[in-house]
């Protein structure tokens, strides 16, 4: 969710609320208190690609309705993107009135649902406790980490860990699924974002998952709750009293992304490298030109996922994408580019030529690309090992 006034307007306000939580947690007859989960359904944003989970309290013999949101982000801070890539971003916790948050999803036509945990008195005192604790100025602040520590995350800790009993999940698992593959889920139909996720994503993405691990998203959530139960001593009663629809939602109108695939897009450029090569032979000449358009491509590129070392999500950390895209041919481009126009074949070709075809074995076993990325690296193969014979081929018109 986006935070639309100023970061420090936004801590005033919740400040205000927080008195209203404490309020609530001293004063109200638990009996008329209604905690429940809400499960939002994205919409058209890219944040919101992957829904929204929040807390709903409400009590009913006051009328007091608070949401707590453990998603809030100002999206204006400087270099915003950059530090949500390396993991140093920061989310805060938000208090927002019942009516102001649905507001916020009827506009956007999305869907929430609710559960109404089956709660006693005092789990309801603990979880209303733990909140206003963590609503305190000093605590609103997180590290924010996309698969282990977000805004559902979050909600599920504070709820399941202020239970007197144990939570057990009756609802089986895929244990095949990788955090890559239920991300794929969620862009369905948005190939360049799934494409940008692949791009950053590495071998640890590609890892079966755990149960917990697959909380991460508000549908699998969702759905580990509705058929959960808490098991205390020898009783044991289901976690949801209730489900409802809210929020129905409504048809959402799509922001078209770049029209051609990713994978149409390294297709038609296998083909203008398959024409340059052809051209090449037949007119014995040598477009360098091509050559220092991808070696400079590529390592643009590449200063990216060797960043990506740095980051502090684990996910991206060792990624064999970095064979294809590493700035090593920033700094090469000049001395290759130099001998080729001298019709001279640089040992980087080689070199290129061995890590290309590392690139592509490996991914047969450890590691999903991002789509057409085996397509870019035939084009690259192509370029890299015709380099030897063509400029043999131009050496013999020479002499």
């Amino acid at each position: 969710m986006r935070l639309r006034t100023s970061f420090y307007q936004w801590i005033t306000s919740v400040t205000i609320l927080l008195a209203a939580v404490m309020d609530v947690s001293a004063q109200v007859n638990f009996d008329s208190l209604e905690i429940s989960l809400l499960t939002c359904s994205p919409h058209q944003e890219v944040y919101s690609l992957y829904g929204h989970t929040a807390i709903r309290c409400h009590d009913k013999a006051s009328g007091e309705d608070l949401v707590v949101n453990y998603g809030m982000f100002d999206f204006d801070q400087p270099y915003f993107v950059l530090r949500f890539v390396f993991g140093i971003t920061d989310y805060s916790m938000g208090i927002n009135t019942f009516d102001d948050f649905i507001r916020q999803y009827r506009y956007y036509r999305s869907s929430v649902t609710q559960q109404e945990l089956n709660l006693t008195a005092h789990e309801k005192a603990s979880i209303m406790q733990a909140i206003a604790e963590n609503a305190r100025p000093e605590n609103l602040i997180y590290r924010y980490n996309y698969f282990y520590d977000n805004c559902t995350t979050r909600a599920r800790d504070i709820l399941v860990s202020h239970l007197d009993g144990e939570v057990r999940y009756l609802q089986s698992i895929d244990s095949t699924a990788t955090f890559r593959s239920m991300v794929h889920d969620c862009t369905e139909g948005h190939p360049w974002a799934r494409f940008g996720n692949d791009l950053l994503l590495g071998l640890q993405a590609d890892r079966p998952t755990s149960r917990e691990q697959q909380q991460f998203l508000p549908l699998h959530l969702q759905k580990e709750f509705s058929n959960a139960v808490i098991v205390s001593g020898d009783s044991t009663r289901q976690l949801i009293k209730r489900e409802t629809i809210i929020e129905p939602g409504g048809h959402q109108i799509i922001e078209q992304e770049f029209p051609i695939r990713p994978s149409t897009c390294f297709w038609i450029l296998l083909g203008i490298t398959v024409v340059l090569l052809f051209l090449e032979f037949m007119l014995r000449k040598n477009m360098w030109g091509y050559d220092l358009l991808l070696m400079v491509c590529c390592g643009l590129a590449g200063i990216i996922l060797t960043l990506m070392i740095f980051s502090q999500h684990p996910t991206v950390r060792l990624n064999l994408q970095i064979l294809l895209f590493n700035p090593i041919p920033l700094f090469l481009a000049y001395p290759v580019i130099s001998k080729s126009i001298r019709h001279q074949v640089h040992w980087w070709w080689n070199v290129w030529t061995f890590l290309i075809v590392a690139f592509l074995v490996l991914g047969m076993f450890f590691q999903q690309y991002a789509e057409g990325m085996n397509i870019l690296a035939l084009s690259l193969l192509i370029r890299s090992v015709s380099r030897a014979f063509l400029m043999k081929h131009i050496g013999q018109r020479k002499a």
